[in-house]
């Protein structure tokens, strides 16, 4: 899509931000509750979004230095090489890594809608980057529900942001869901490879008649999911378009403090311990089987 349409577009949805705000409406409300998720157009304007590729491209570029596991290809789970070569680049909580992008655009306008959408104490949880390159045919991130990485609590309401900073399109792996999963039971996953020492990615399978929501984004938009959805995202089959996201996930203070409290913080540098007694609900150990068909994020 030309900077021209979309600056229009962008345009369209002005009335919507008002500074660090973006209103919600009562039928977006409904959706989220209703299926998941929520596609809210407009959330960032163009020029707010080229603010934020431009540190997006510093860490892609390794110009901001991030440890370990922190960066990797969330397809293979390597890390520490060159990530040139990465069907999906994985940057996980670039917000401590470059303390400076704290309290961005992004940030402020997203902590708005989380509180729209799931009430007062929403805090921000972790923040993550994953960059599909163009004619990446496996850069596919299998379907999961997020609760299957994370602790059980009394209170598990998230609202996970999902930023386009580039279209989003059916061709180059966007976003797809399972309206309403998340009312199920959360399914069990499996480590994507043989268990989380050699990939941090958990997936699941789709079941008889389930049918997924594709959701392309215009660049600007986002989506925000709900921790019980079941999503995932398929291959970049383009010839020249990079599919960046930028993720913001907010939960309460006390399920954030839960965690804490058990050594979890959502780096991919966290002792594998904690992540096997995280996993321990949902997660079985893995033959080596992968999920079938595409998928996440």
């Amino acid at each position: 899509m030309s900077d021209e349409i979309n600056d229009a577009l962008s345009d369209d949805f002005k009335h919507r931000r008002n500074g660090d705000i973006y209103v919600v409406t009562d039928e977006e409300k409904q959706s989220f509750q209703t299926n998941g998720f929520v596609h809210l157009r407009g959330v960032l304007s163009q020029t707010e979004t080229d603010e934020i590729a431009k540190v997006y491209e510093q860490f892609l570029r390794r110009e901001i230095a991030v440890t370990g596991r922190d960066f990797n290809d969330m397809t293979s789970g390597e890390f520490g090489t060159d990530a040139s070569g990465y069907a999906i680049a994985n940057v996980m909580c670039p917000r401590r890594y470059y303390p400076q992008w704290q309290d961005n655009i992004f940030e402020r306008r997203a902590a708005t809608i989380a509180e729209q959408l799931c009430g007062p104490g929403m805090q921000i949880d972790f923040d993550q980057l994953l960059a599909k390159q163009p004619g990446r045919h496996d850069a596919v991130f299998g379907y999961h529900q997020d609760q299957a990485y994370w602790i059980d609590t009394d209170d598990r309401r998230t609202a996970t942001c999902w930023l386009a900073v580039d279209d989003s399109t059916i061709e180059n792996g966007c976003m797809q869901f399972l309206a309403g999963s998340h009312r199920e039971a959360v399914r069990q996953h499996h480590p994507l490879h043989r268990d989380r020492t050699e990939s941090h990615t958990l997936v699941t399978e789709l079941r008889d008649g389930d049918v997924m929501t594709l959701v392309p984004i215009s660049r600007g938009d986002i989506t925000v999911h709900n921790e019980g959805v079941l999503h995932g995202s398929g291959g970049n089959y383009s010839t020249g378009s990079w599919r960046r996201a930028y993720i913001v996930a907010f939960r309460t203070d006390e399920t954030i403090s839960a965690e804490r409290a058990l050594g979890f913080t959502h780096s991919h540098n966290d002792n594998i311990e904690v992540l096997d007694a995280v996993d321990g609900l949902h997660a079985k150990p893995s033959a080596g089987a992968q999920a079938s068909g595409e998928a996440t994020t």
